[in-house]
């Protein structure tokens, strides 16, 4: 049992990538650190987001391979499904991080309590137990949870969140995914994959939102020519369970599907932090308002990750509480460029990209170069029956009308999630095509794609 009111130079409230990053960070810094969480330290990426749809995308992947073996002459009998098989490996592969996660914990002598923290004055934190910690500093990371919209109670059967889905034994015959995207997209490829009949139902005039049209484009064309049903511009207007499905209307039509998964976004999880005695500032939608060092309102209280209105992604919960302990060791924290942060969707073709896209850069009145290449010209992308994506990259048009930094880059195909490190680098870096074109990429590798592409932008490519 925690002794009430023992003190800790950093308390944090809640076990999720922002707050295990912000205790093992700090740690290493020698600060005596206490994590409040509720569930199990790894949050929701850990068990019900990230790892677990990244293994049945893979699962699917494996199921795509066998398939079309025959293509590559190898003699195999058309592959079939256990996806209770599947959901044990996934399980497998999420304690085994766990348990690291919890050994690495131990080992840096952080303090996990295990209940539901809310914050009172003077940087003291209730457990839900009736036990009180206090901390000179205070993170909250009590993350976020999956939005949905009014008239679909989530059941956990017909209508369901990622939650729901990523606990399946049996995956439905036929599904419905409302939200096109990022989350939505990485379903609906997965289950398409595995033999669910999908329809994508997304408000917006496109699939994944925010992303290059060019790319989207690249997405959409894979999905339609797999049988996925993209209806976009859409408005929900409801359903009507029958039973052993449902019924959705939208926008005058239906479809009747098995089961419906809600991929509308996730909302921060603040209510029950018990703010209201305290300076920390919450906004109209639930977001601990922060400054650029992670800052409340409330003198050393911090928040990061999904609790603030930031892209809700693990590694910018990470970079986030990087900059908060920083800041609490009275070290430079440089703040997190969120326009150019990593972006990685793992949906077939995958996309990534760091900056902006070419319709964002010109919509703020860059003047910009761009140059696409095709997978298609890629000896590996041939060789790994992958010849579907391209790569993009968008600079800043100089005054001599050449190519100068390098604005954004922009990835769809196959790997893509493992190649953006160097694009990332290099518009972070801010540097230009005939720097980055100076580096020597392997052959045969689909990261040629980048560098071929960068060195047109020279004026001299090779192949482009």
């Amino acid at each position: 049992m925690i002794p009430t009111a023992e003190q800790f130079d950093v308390v944090v409230i809640g076990g999720g990538p922002g707050g295990y990053a912000a205790a093992l960070y700090g740690a290493n810094a020698g600060l005596n650190i206490a994590v409040v969480e509720k569930e199990k330290v790894g949050g929701t990426c850990l068990h019900r987001g990230c790892i677990p749809a990244k293994e049945f995308l893979e699962t699917a992947t494996v199921f795509r391979t066998v398939a079309g073996a025959k293509e590559f002459g190898v003699q195999a009998d058309q592959p079939g499904l256990d996806f209770a098989a599947s959901q044990a490996r996934k399980q497998k592969v999420v304690d085994n991080l766990w348990r690291g996660l919890q050994g690495l914990m131990k080992n840096r002598k952080i303090t996990t309590i295990k209940g539901t923290g809310s914050l009172t004055r003077g940087k003291l934190v209730r457990i839900d137990d009736g036990t009180e910690v206090r901390g000179d500093h205070v993170i909250l990371a009590s993350g976020s949870i999956p939005r949905t919209l009014p008239g679909f109670h989530v059941g956990g059967r017909i209508v369901m969140t990622s939650d729901e889905l990523l606990d399946l034994e049996v995956l439905p015959s036929s599904a419905v995914v409302i939200g096109g995207g990022a989350i939505g997209c990485e379903f609906a490829s997965m289950m398409s994959d595995l033999g669910v009949q999908v329809t994508v139902l997304e408000a917006l005039p496109k699939l994944l939102p925010g992303c290059d049209d060019d790319i989207v484009n690249v997405v959409a064309r894979s999905f339609k020519r797999r049988g996925i049903d993209v209806r976009t511009g859409v408005k929900v207007e409801g359903h009507e369970p029958n039973g052993k499905g449902t019924t959705v209307h939208f926008d005058g039509d239906s479809v009747t599907v098995d089961a419906v998964v809600m991929s509308v976004g996730r909302r921060p999880l603040s209510e029950g932090l018990d703010l209201a005695g305290t300076a920390v500032e919450v906004d109209p939608r639930g977001y601990v308002v922060v400054d650029e060092r992670m800052r409340t309102g409330e003198d050393g209280v911090y928040a990061v990750g999904d609790l603030v209105a930031t892209p809700q992604l693990a590694h910018v919960g990470f970079a986030e509480a990087i900059v908060a302990i920083k800041d609490i060791l009275g070290e430079r924290a440089v703040p997190v460029d969120y326009s150019r942060v990593p972006w990685c969707i793992y949906c077939h073709p995958e996309v990534a990209f760091a900056g902006p896209s070419e319709q964002d850069a010109r919509a703020a009145g860059l003047d910009v170069v761009v140059k696409k290449n095709a997978y298609a010209h890629n000896g590996r992308a041939l060789i790994v029956g992958e010849p579907e994506g391209m790569v993009k990259v968008i600079a800043e048009k100089t005054a001599d009308g050449r190519a100068g930094r390098i604005l954004g880059v922009h990835m769809v195909g196959a790997w893509a999630t493992e190649q953006l490190g160097q694009a990332y680098l290099a518009v972070n870096w801010e540097a230009t095509p005939d720097e980055t074109g100076h580096f020597i990429q392997p052959h045969p590798t689909l990261s040629e794609t980048f560098g071929e592409t960068v060195l047109a932008l020279t004026g001299r490519g090779l192949h482009l």
